[in-house]
């Protein structure tokens, strides 16, 4: 889904116009982003990064061409070998099949930049990534057509595991160029001590192995597990209200109303389903602005907290209303999810 799209659902389920503000996409890709990151470093802090499961049936290989260019080498400096090819063929825990189409290879300390061309036969599209390096190296870019690839979750600082994001297309192509891209953009220096001299840090080295995807859902939606209830008690936090469970498509909005004794309140979600880590939530405190929030996904270990706080009338009741969305497609792919208010503690 892109920007645009994001923001005319968002415009539809408010019943009304869109504020004026300038910049209006550009602060919701800002938004999104950001939130996404911080619940990449809580699940990184947490060990409970996300991955999706690889291999579970092998299928006979149908025929689907795919063409690829890797740009030379912008470093001489020796680098470590491609990981192994991402999969031809598997299968995801709510049986969605998923065929490979291209494969491609990017680094962050050799060649940063490659393109890849594939057919496009009406079936959703994914873009795969497994990342051999250290942690906060540089994620690869999407762009399709020479264009971002829009405002879907980007690709986590090299955790462990396989990652799916969405691939959207120009409708009505029969074949796009997807290009991946971990050059730095910008730059930056740091001194150990005042007066010396400005030294250029080296980038995280990691090679990623890419691959595009088109999938095809199951024939009836799969629940997704139950979810675990939020934590009574964060670091600084008390729970004052959360929603039941719900299940994404048929529940997309939510209100939960507390009391603002505080004067602060922080918003937790969780998600459970191979697409949990696409959903999206605006959330709106009374006829306030709308904010942007994703999910954290919760199996084990400690609590992946990621909290966006906010502030609110002190000593008012005040009503969250929450609208749920997804990135990319999710035919028959539910996603079961809830959201928590919590208050700050004195």
């Amino acid at each position: 889904m892109s920007v645009q799209d994001l923001r005319e659902m968002l415009r539809e389920r408010a019943e009304g116009p869109a504020p004026a503000i300038p910049d209006r996409h550009e602060l919701v890709r800002r938004r999104v982003r950001r939130t996404w990151r911080r619940r990449v470093l809580a699940s990184a802090a947490a060990t409970v990064a996300a991955t999706v499961a690889a291999g579970a049936a092998v299928l006979s290989l149908l025929p689907g061409g795919a063409v690829t260019r890797h740009e030379p080498a912008t470093s001489a400096s020796a680098v470590a070998p491609a990981p192994e090819p991402l999969p031809e063929r598997f299968t995801a825990h709510d049986g969605t099949g998923y065929r490979r189409l291209a494969t491609a290879t990017v680094r962050t300390d050799g060649a940063r930049r490659t393109s890849v061309t594939i057919p496009v036969t009406g079936r959703p599209l994914d873009v795969a990534a497994l990342c051999d390096g250290s942690f906060g190296a540089t994620a690869p870019r999407i762009s399709v057509a020479g264009r971002a690839a829009g405002a879907s979750p980007p690709f986590s600082p090299c955790l462990k595991g396989m990652e799916l994001v969405p691939l959207p297309v120009p409708a009505g192509a029969g074949q796009v160029t997807v290009t991946f891209d971990t050059t730095t953009r910008g730059g930056g220096c740091t001194r150990q001590e005042t007066g010396a001299p400005c030294v250029t840090p080296e980038p995280v080295k990691a090679v990623w192995s890419l691959a595009v995807y088109e999938w095809t859902p199951p024939a009836r939606p799969v629940d997704p597990e139950p979810l675990r209830a939020f934590p009574k008690r964060l670091p600084s936090w008390e729970l004052a209200g959360a929603t039941q469970d719900r299940i994404w498509p048929q529940d997309g909005t939510a209100t939960v109303t507390v009391r603002g004794d505080g004067g602060r309140m922080g918003i937790e979600a969780l998600c459970a389903g191979d697409l949990a880590r696409r959903m999206w939530f605006t959330y709106r405190i009374g006829g306030g602005d709308e904010e942007v929030v994703t999910c954290s996904q919760w199996t084990g270990g400690p609590y992946p907290m990621a909290m966006t706080e906010l502030s609110v009338p002190e000593g008012r009741r005040v009503t969250v209303t929450v609208r749920a969305g997804i990135w990319g497609e999710d035919a028959n792919r539910p996603v079961r999810w809830a959201l928590a208010v919590y208050r700050k503690r004195s």
